[in-house]
């Protein structure tokens, strides 16, 4: 049997299930980052300048944040194949709507209803991305499940926004409406009908997500995901308007930037389960200097191109260790907590869009976005040490406590 280099699984029976998540996470990973290639044509069509279009990212990033630990909750007691089933039947809804938008605000509701099941999709479909393979490779399982996340900024995205180009924004919504109903479809035929549900016990599940390395790992995904979305929801304006180009040429560096994500995805999936908090050190370490190279090499296509696969590749590689790191922190309430981290990615992806626009309203040039991502990769990084510095601490205590007097 051939394997994939930083794929973990390696049984149809485990590999099946996995397939269908990384589909589901692609339809769900096109309908949120498409909008960043389709912003010009909807804030044409809508007739609303860029950065009200760039409020359509704060309102799904805010729903899933605010919504889907709700949902959650709703879902916690739920046979877990049914519940992710359910979850894609209000994806598939929510574009119908996205597609069908008449004006700005029934667009910024469509997208509302359709953010509602991300979060508690990848939060209940990493833990059962993880509950299928042995434990020791459960950061790469997790990297497959988000290997569709990925692919959707490679292939979903540059082709949702080709389409949107040539047939009209809507018809993109429309293309990720059949991709959400083939993802139903394997979720139903592929998802083990006996995966179990933990018992739940909502007063112990908060007083574990509440504790400080927790609250520490999802601060570093609200600021690692507001220093990427800071630069990335207003990338096509930028290709426009400093590289100098448009179209066609947008779409090849949204997939050269969709290429980025998807090495750097598994490539931290294999860093989160060797050295999970040094790694993710070393990425910020790398992603810092990336980002504030982006600011200079923006101005011509090439080294822009070279600078977004390198931004890509390493601000991806975090999602996965992140991930793992919350899961692993909150043992007593990994659904929830996995949820409520993909909230504070969002939460993140929201910030960073506002504080992107609100930088273009106030004149930041968009050459110069990529020193607020800069800025808060720093904020990040500090938290990062702070964290692994407490793992250092509790580690050396235990041994302590362990040595005889």
């Amino acid at each position: 049997m051939t394997t994939i280099p930083g794929v973990a699984p390696a049984t149809p029976s485990s590999r099946l299930p996995l397939i269908a998540l990384a589909l589901a996470s692609f339809g769900i990973g096109t309908t949120e980052f498409v909008i960043m290639g389709l912003l010009p044509n909807v804030a044409a069509d809508l007739q609303v300048t860029i950065p009200a279009a760039g409020l359509l990212v704060t309102g799904y990033a805010l729903s899933v944040t605010f919504g889907s630990p709700f949902l959650a909750v709703a879902t916690a007691r739920m046979d877990r194949r049914k519940a992710l089933l359910l979850l894609m039947g209000v994806f598939i809804a929510g574009n119908v709507l996205c597609a069908v938008a008449g004006d700005y605000w029934l667009l910024m509701g469509a997208r509302v209803v359709t953010a509602l099941c991300h979060g508690a999709f990848f939060g209940l479909g990493a833990v059962v991305a993880s509950s299928l393979v042995p434990p020791h490779k459960r950061a790469q399982a997790i990297a497959m499940m988000f290997a569709g996340l990925t692919l959707a900024n490679v292939l979903g995205v540059p082709f949702g926004t080709a389409i949107g180009e040539a047939l009209g924004w809507r018809n993109t919504f429309w293309a990720v409406v059949l991709i959400g109903v083939a993802a139903a479809a394997a979720l139903y035929a592929w998802l083990p009908r006996d995966i179990p549900v933990p018992k739940v016990n909502f007063l112990r599940e908060a007083a574990s997500i509440g504790s400080t390395q927790v609250v520490l790992a999802m601060a570093i995904s609200v600021l690692a995901s507001a220093s990427l979305f800071s630069v990335f929801t207003y990338i096509a304006p930028m290709m426009q308007e400093v590289t100098g180009i448009s179209g066609h040429a947008i779409t090849v560096m949204l997939l050269i930037f969709g290429v980025g994500l998807t090495i750097g995805n598994f490539v931290g999936g294999r860093l989160g389960d060797w050295k999970l908090m040094p790694s993710v050190i070393g990425i910020f370490l790398l992603l810092i200097p990336t980002l504030a190279l982006l600011s200079l090499t923006s101005h011509a296509m090439l080294p822009a191109a070279i600078t977004l696969f390198v931004w890509g590749a390493l601000v991806f590689a975090l999602v996965s260790p992140l991930q793992m790191r919350v899961v692993t922190e909150a043992s007593d309430a990994p659904n929830l907590a996995s949820t409520v981290n993909q909230g504070a990615f969002n939460f993140g992806n929201a910030i960073g869009a506002w504080i992107g626009g609100v930088g273009i309203t106030w004149g930041v040039a968009y050459d110069q976005l990529p020193w607020i991502g800069v800025s808060l990769a720093v904020v990040a990084l500090a938290l990062t040490v702070v964290s692994w510095r407490i793992d250092v601490r509790r580690r050396a205590a235990g041994s302590a406590v362990a040595v005889p007097c």
